[in-house]
């Protein structure tokens, strides 16, 4: 019996301080991941100026996992990154125009910016943004989150 607490201890001792341990449920508080409903929101929420992750996905298997792990990643930079995820059987237009066919994807729009050409306007109340769009090709996790904003510069923490 000596040996089950020893090694209680040792597995809760890992848990509690281990940041990346993904194999046991975290109590992450309420979600942080948010639903894509339309673009209009899309758009409002890049205007705010956070950087956004975007999960564009299909139900399957695999798409459980990519959840938990953007769930997990979305409360560890919340609130200075926004995980956004798209489903893509209900909005197909949305996915159609990123012209991928492999799904599950991540693609990170940051950095809103007025269109140096804005071309022909119809209508003056309409204004052109250009936005940085980077291809998420880094181990889906936290960690790999990390490393993506580290190399390309993107503030995904407070500064401290």
């Amino acid at each position: 019996m000596g040996d089950s607490s020893f090694f209680d201890k040792m597995i809760n001792h890992v848990r509690a301080t281990s940041k990346y341990y993904t194999g046991y449920p975290k109590d992450l508080g309420p979600s942080r991941l948010l639903h894509f409903t339309s673009e209009r929101e899309f758009v409002q929420l890049l205007h705010k100026g956070y950087p956004v992750v975007v999960a564009f996905s299909i139900r399957c298997n695999y798409a459980k996992h990519f959840d938990k792990v953007l769930e997990e990643a979305a409360a560890e930079f919340y609130p200075n990154v926004k995980f956004l995820r798209v489903e893509c059987p209900k909005y197909p237009g949305f996915c159609i125009t990123r012209q991928r066919k492999d799904y599950p994807f991540v693609e990170i729009f940051h950095s809103p910016e007025h269109a140096t050409n804005q071309g022909r306007i119809a209508d003056p109340n309409i204004t052109k943004y250009s936005v940085k769009v980077l291809p998420f090709n880094y181990d889906v996790s936290a960690y790999g989150f990390r490393e993506f904003f580290k190399k390309h510069g993107i503030q995904a923490t407070d500064p401290k």
